[in-house]
């Protein structure tokens, strides 16, 4: 169904006005005092929430000054950038401070929970950045935010026209919780999936042999970056090349840089094998593992372990960089905290039945094939709860285009 269609039924021939912000809401001109906020209710924009209600937990709170007030059913707005796209329906009262701008509801045509949907919207947020005041740390500029103009619809009857808004709102609404749910569901698994890494990978004297990963490597790999601004080096080509960026403990399928042979020829990329180990040696990414599941390249920032086999697994390598992502980002040095190929190689590796090959890589893939599974399901983006995740906000996206697609008025926020 198109969204002209959709809105068409839902409306049922009734019209839709548009208003500037200002007409049907207000700015909360309330101020409390610093003794009426505490940790559950003060919002500040490291704690306000995007886009859902809830309550906050702020690890701060002003202990002087006074305070905007918010009251349940305001929508919070952050008004500084990074923040501008921060918005809260309060389900509580409580007090902010001036990065955060309270918007109630003052007309009887408008409901908080369809107002919320509105300003969530990516058109409302290019408008605001728009307006927005200030080089380095812009902020809304909240007369033109209530310039604003917001889709009301059967605004001579209020009942009818908060009847529909609800509808609106109950759908959206439902994505949302299920989303939500789908996230708490993620977040109770991760926890689980730590507690069994944790259990899997700690061994105490006597189970293992400690051997260095340089000891259970056929080849160390590094990489090369191809001269930037020379077309023929990048335009067209097919060669994956890989970026620090991308390491992100998880499988390597593609990437989001292609060269072309000629740049493989003139710089130090080379090819490297599928299923090595790779590990983000230089700047803020320095610790990050992955593993590449087709050849590819990579630049210099990027060392790679091609594992032996007879030896270990690479997955078995891989959890357990990865789960000493930290041991291995404390040993960097210099100003960036670079590692480099003398560092990754000593790092010690538990191999549990060493004098045994054929016993320990049994032993190794039944460690893999758990942490695999809870890996799977906590931070693969084809499959598991982040995969159902990114469906359901895109699902959610779809319903809001057909719910909210009202025929624009003339000039939107003039």
């Amino acid at each position: 169904m198109s969204s002209v269609n959709f809105l068409k039924k839902l409306l049922d021939g009734m019209p839709v006005e548009w208003k500037a912000l200002g007409e049907v809401a207000k700015y909360s001109g309330t101020r409390i005092d610093s003794n009426q906020v505490n940790k559950r209710n003060y919002v500040g924009v490291d704690n306000l929430l995007p886009n859902r209600a809830g309550k906050t937990d702020s690890s701060y709170v002003p202990t002087e000054g006074r305070h905007i007030e918010y009251r349940s059913g305001d929508v919070l707005i952050g008004n500084i950038r990074p923040y501008l796209k921060k918005i809260w329906l309060s389900d509580q009262a409580g007090g902010t401070n001036g990065d955060v701008l309270v918007i109630r509801p003052n007309d009887p045509s408008l409901s908080s929970g369809y107002l919320h949907q509105i300003l969530t919207d990516e058109k409302f947020f290019a408008y605001n950045m728009q307006h927005a005041k200030g080089a380095k740390m812009p902020r809304g500029d909240k007369a033109k935010i209530l310039e604003y103009s917001i889709p009301i619809p059967c605004p001579d009857n209020p009942k009818k026209s908060l009847a529909i808004q609800a509808e609106i709102v109950r759908i959206l609404d439902a994505f949302t919780e299920l989303t939500t749910e789908l996230t708490t569901e993620l977040t109770a698994r991760k926890k689980q999936y730590n507690h069994y890494r944790d259990q899997l990978l700690s061994f105490e004297d006597g189970e293992v042999e400690w051997k260095t990963l340089g000891d259970v490597i056929k080849k160390w790999y590094s990489g090369g970056t191809p001269k930037a601004g020379v077309p023929e080096y990048y335009e067209g080509g097919d060669i994956p090349w890989l970026r620090t960026q991308e390491v992100k403990f998880l499988d390597i399928e593609s990437t989001e840089v292609k060269i072309t042979q000629a740049a493989l020829d003139s710089s130090a990329a080379k090819w490297i094998p599928a299923n090595c180990v790779i590990v983000a040696i230089s700047g803020a990414t320095a610790g990050r593992s992955a593993i590449n599941k087709m050849p590819l390249t990579t630049n210099q920032h990027c060392g790679c372990l091609e594992i032996d086999s007879k030896k270990a697994l690479y997955r078995y390598v891989f959890h357990w960089v990865s789960f000493n992502y930290e041991n291995i980002k404390a040993l960097g040095q210099g100003a960036r905290g670079d590692l480099n190929s003398s560092i990754i190689k000593s790092f010690k590796l538990p191999l549990p039945y060493a004098n045994d090959p054929e016993k320990s890589l049994a032993e190794q893939a039944r460690i893999v094939a758990i942490l695999d599974k809870f890996d799977a399901l906590t931070n693969s983006t084809s499959e598991g709860l982040p995969r159902e995740i990114e469906l359901r906000q895109k699902q959610y996206e779809h319903y809001r285009d057909l719910l909210l697609s009202f025929p624009d008025p003339e000039a939107v926020g003039a």
